[in-house]
């Protein structure tokens, strides 16, 4: 059998998948580039030693709105499906409610259609949701304890935010409209709000004055 035709669950499942599903291979970024190489080495190791061809590489949050049913994502271990616990299970929890399977090079871990996979499917939903409401329940308790010492929240009233998208770059501002550019056409090579360009001028302006 050609390994591009191989769509799988497990061993005994293989028939189960039909000719549309896709064989992901998932990469979560990092800012060292050795880390997330590392991560595409194992997963086409993996690949190779059960004779599959990876159809397409995706990374970060585009897994969760590309993958689908059926469709098999390889990953070089559970960890990497998210940046703290709770993402991890949430990420999980989608995949393995839509139908798709995962499968680890380092973890082991083989989840997908069976009974154990969709029990831990419901398992992590839980907990994910039991993790949203706890770091819900503890920021309003810190801000109500904050309230309680007499602490005014947030930015106090009158009080405008002192710093700017701009800060620093007052010299690429003064040559570009020196160069005949609009507040407009500068604003939009810099990338900001027209508004927050003129707000920028006008307070250096007014500390020259």
């Amino acid at each position: 059998m050609e390994s591009s035709k191989i769509r799988f669950l497990y061993s005994t499942e293989i028939d189960k998948l039909g000719g549309e599903s896709m064989i992901y291979g998932y990469i979560r970024a990092h800012a060292d580039k050795q880390n997330t190489e590392d991560q595409r080495s194992e997963i086409q190791n993996f690949a190779k030693l059960n004779g599959m061809a990876i159809d397409e590489w995706i990374e970060d949050a585009k897994l969760v709105g590309k993958a689908g049913k059926g469709d098999l994502i390889l990953v070089s271990e559970i960890s990497q499906l998210g940046c703290n616990l709770l993402q991890v299970m949430g990420t999980l929890d989608h995949l393995l409610n839509i139908g798709a399977c995962i499968w680890t090079a380092k973890d082991g871990y083989k989840l997908g259609e069976d009974i154990p996979s969709k029990t831990l499917a419901f398992a992590f939903g839980l907990f994910a949701e039991l993790e949203r409401k706890m770091i819900s329940q503890r920021t309003k308790e810190a801000l109500a304890r904050v309230k309680a010492n007499g602490k005014a929240l947030g930015r106090p009233v009158g009080r405008r935010n002192t710093k700017s998208k701009l800060d620093g770059m007052a010299g690429e501002v003064r040559r570009l409209l020196a160069r005949g550019y609009s507040h407009t056409e500068v604003a939009r090579k810099l990338k900001v709000h027209r508004n927050t360009l003129a707000a920028f001028i006008k307070k250096r302006t007014k500390r020259r004055t």
